[in-house]
C-alpha cells in the first residue's frame, strides 16, 4: 500500500520508533520522549495514521499458546502471471487464515507464503485441500521452519537523521 505524502522529521521518527518498540506507549510518554507536549504529539500520531505510515496496532501472540506449533514457508508458482491472475491469487490467499504472510516475488517463484498450522497433519490437509488444488497454482515447494530466532516487526528506524540520509 502506498502511503500518502508526509514528510517525516526527527520528532515523527522518535514517535514511530517508540510506537514500533511498544505500541502501548502512552501519548504522554511519547510526547516526553519526543520533546513536545501531549496535544501536538497526538496530532502527529493521527497524521501518521492518516498518511498510512502507522498501519495499525496489534498484540504479538505466542503461536504455541493457541496450539500453532508448525510454521511452514511455501514457495508457490502460478501458471499465469497476468495481473488479474496475480490479484485473484492474492484475494484467495487473503481469505485463508492459516496464511499469515503473502509476498509476491521476482524470479523463479511467484509467491512466498508463511503458513501456521496446529501440527504436520493440519498443514498437509491445508496443502492438499486448499493450496495445491487452487486455481492457477502450478507447483508448491515447502520448507518447515525448525525454529525462529529473530522476528522483528516493522523496519529499522534511526533516531539520527544523518544516518537516515546515508541509507
Amino acid at each position: 500500500m502506498m502511503t500518502k505524502k508526509h514528510k517525516i522529521d526527527s520528532v515523527d521518527r522518535r514517535i514511530l520508533h517508540d510506537l514500533q518498540t511498544d505500541g502501548r506507549t502512552t501519548n504522554v510518554e511519547l510526547a516526553k520522549n519526543a520533546g513536545i507536549s501531549a496535544p501536538p504529539c497526538l496530532r502527529r500520531v493521527r497524521a501518521l495514521e492518516d498518511a498510512d505510515i502507522i498501519r495499525g496496532y496489534h498484540a504479538d501472540i505466542e503461536p504455541e499458546a493457541l496450539g500453532y506449533s508448525v510454521v511452514i514457508f511455501a514457495f508457490v508458482g502460478l501458471n499465469s502471471q497476468a495481473e488479474a491472475d496475480l490479484q485473484e491469487f492474492e484475494a484467495m490467499v487473503s481469505e485463508w487464515q492459516n496464511v499469515r504472510e503473502c509476498h509476491m516475488l521476482m524470479g523463479e517463484t511467484d509467491f512466498l507464503l508463511k503458513i501456521v498450522a496446529h501440527d504436520w497433519d493440519d498443514f498437509q490437509r491445508f496443502l492438499t485441500s486448499k493450496l495445491t488444488p487452487a486455481p492457477n497454482v502450478s507447483h508448491v515447494k515447502t520448507a518447515l521452519s525448525i525454529r525462529s530466532k529473530k522476528n522483528l516487526p516493522g523496519v529499522p528506524i534511526s533516531l539520527d537523521e544523518a544516518d537516515e540520509a546515508a541509507d
